[in-house]
């Protein structure tokens, strides 16, 4: 619900609306156009009475918001929403491209592949120290271990590490250690860890699940940024549809929908979304056309090799060949690399 409030209005008149609404339970958020002042609702208004705000002699009219998710909505904060980290911007002029392994394998691997990564304009560190995997049998990752190589590479390049938690017991680890914390696909709607996510301040990669639409996708943001945590950063990694040529179907459709209903940048995983290292580039450039605001790009110093993925990985020569035709296709669309 939006409370749109007259122009002039009497201040004593604002306020004691302001208090009315406080005592509902509802979160107001204030909007500030150039000639209109506008209170968003969140929360449950279900049992507002619209007569009794219009009956206030400052509002102007109510406009119900028929969509679920409120702070991820683009009428709650009609200007896009860019989060400074570590000395770096994600939802800005500059795309953010995150770049590393999918899983770190040892400290030679991680700080050869961060080295080269940072040299070819990677603006973040990515890499699998717990790694969620569909066998049991498949390398499950570092853990803890994997942490900490991660932080050896950050401390040599100064890149900001994104790394995915998979259980809460490690919260702490994550909290003092990492950068942006992942949410993968398969915790997209692990709805007490969103909670729990939502009472940090940490930024928060959310990744869309496979089988998710795009309203569960913001919901799942929403219930971060209900917490108390709005710096939630949305990522597209391909969904599951009738086509098994590719890992999954690269949603690029996303990207415009979500700058229309959303104010939350949103990046591109097309090394997840297409499981091929070949389509990579293409979806890249795509994704860059089409208005990401950034992309999560696996790559390995030795790709046959990798203990996770390395079907998916591209090496660090074409990382850089990616990254240069891309900074072509950024500055047509007014963006940089």
């Amino acid at each position: 619900m939006m409370i749109i409030v007259k122009p002039g209005a009497d201040k004593k008149s604002v306020e004691e609306l302001r208090h009315y609404l406080g005592g509902l339970g509802v979160e107001i958020q204030d909007i500030q156009g150039k000639d209109t002042t506008i209170m968003g609702l969140a929360g449950d208004t279900t049992g507002i009475d619209r007569g009794n705000i219009e009956a206030y002699e400052c509002v102007e009219r109510i406009v119900p918001i028929q969509e679920p998710f409120k702070k991820a909505n683009r009428k709650f904060h009609p200007e896009n929403s860019v989060f400074e980290i570590s000395g770096r911007k994600i939802g800005g002029e500059k795309l953010a491209i995150i770049a590393g392994p999918c899983s770190v394998e040892s400290e030679e691997q991680i700080l050869s592949v961060a080295v080269d990564v940072k040299n070819y304009g990677a603006s973040f560190l990515r890499g699998g120290a717990f790694k969620p995997r569909s066998s049991p049998y498949s390398f499950q990752g570092l853990g803890e271990k994997g942490i900490e190589l991660l932080k050896m590479a950050k401390e040599k390049t100064g890149l900001p590490i994104v790394t995915e938690i998979m259980s809460l017991d490690k919260l702490e680890l994550f909290l003092q250690d990492v950068d942006i914390i992942q949410v993968g696909a398969r915790n997209m709607q692990n709805f007490d860890m969103l909670k729990e996510l939502g009472k940090i301040k940490k930024p928060i990669l959310l990744k869309r699940g496979a089988s998710s639409t795009i309203e569960e996708f913001l919901m799942a943001a929403e219930y971060i940024m209900a917490g108390g945590n709005e710096r939630v950063i949305l990522c597209e990694r391909g969904i599951r549809t009738f086509e098994t040529y590719a890992r999954n179907t690269l949603d690029l459709s996303i990207i415009p929908i979500i700058k229309r209903l959303s104010h939350l940048p949103i990046i591109i995983d097309p090394s997840h979304a297409t499981g091929q290292w070949w389509m990579v580039e293409s979806m890249c450039k795509a994704a860059v056309a089409a208005g990401a605001d950034g992309l999560i790009i696996e790559v390995h110093n030795d790709p046959p090799k990798a203990l996770c993925d390395g079907q998916q990985s591209v090496t660090p020569e074409q990382f850089r060949s990616i990254m240069d035709k891309l900074s072509i296709i950024a500055g047509v669309e007014g963006r940089t690399i």
